[in-house]
């Protein structure tokens, strides 16, 4: 497979985690992807279970895009939101999508939810923006590491390169149980993407 040649590919997602979406949904994900000229680089690893974060965060670009590369590879894949975009009127299409929406002041429950999607489905890939907004923000939260815990699953580094189009599946990250050493290494291994607002970044 020359994977350039593709804005994605199927076999860039392991056969455990991929959809049952139609034609239509995975034509337009390739398509969204292919008008702006963007493509996904690298391979879902052979995993059972596993927390994929996407940064920087820095536009609601970001979201499109990210959605865009999940239609067209047909990725099975849970995400968490903030409730407040699960907005009336689109609740059923971002839950279609995969969301989760999250209230943060009580976000009880998302851990047995997932574990339970995984044993039902036989595996799960669950997405989060580890900085949580698009502004800038001086000190990450360490919640999607103790989530990666409670899971007991590895952290999938997904980057977001605006000046080369492309959404690259990254770094398999093992968390160590150190979580200001893991958010250091993470935070570093994320400076060579560039967001469509490097400013945010």
């Amino acid at each position: 497979m020359k994977q350039h040649q593709y804005s994605v590919h199927p076999d860039q997602v392991p056969a455990h985690l991929r959809g049952n979406r139609g034609l239509l949904s995975r034509w337009l994900g390739r398509t969204v992807l292919n008008l702006f000229g963007w493509r996904v680089d690298g391979v879902i690893p052979d995993v059972k279970r596993v927390l994929i974060i996407a940064a920087p965060h820095t536009s609601n670009w970001d979201f499109v895009f990210a959605m865009a590369a999940v239609l067209g590879l047909n990725l099975r894949i849970r995400w968490l939101g903030k409730h407040t975009i699960f907005k009336p009127g689109i609740v059923w299409f971002m839950e279609w999508l995969g969301g989760i929406p999250i209230n943060r002041a009580d976000p009880k429950g998302i851990v047995e939810s997932v574990v339970e999607l995984s044993r039902i489905e036989g595996g799960v890939a669950l997405g989060l923006a580890p900085e949580g907004t698009r502004k800038k923000v001086v000190r990450w939260k360490t919640g999607f590491l103790r989530l990666a815990n409670d899971l007991d699953c590895e952290i999938l580094l997904l980057g977001f390169d605006f000046p080369g189009k492309r959404l690259v599946i990254g770094h398999l990250f093992q968390p160590t149980g150190d979580n200001e050493a893991d958010l250091a290494f993470i935070r570093a291994y994320y400076k060579q993407y560039i967001g469509k607002h490097p400013s945010q970044g």
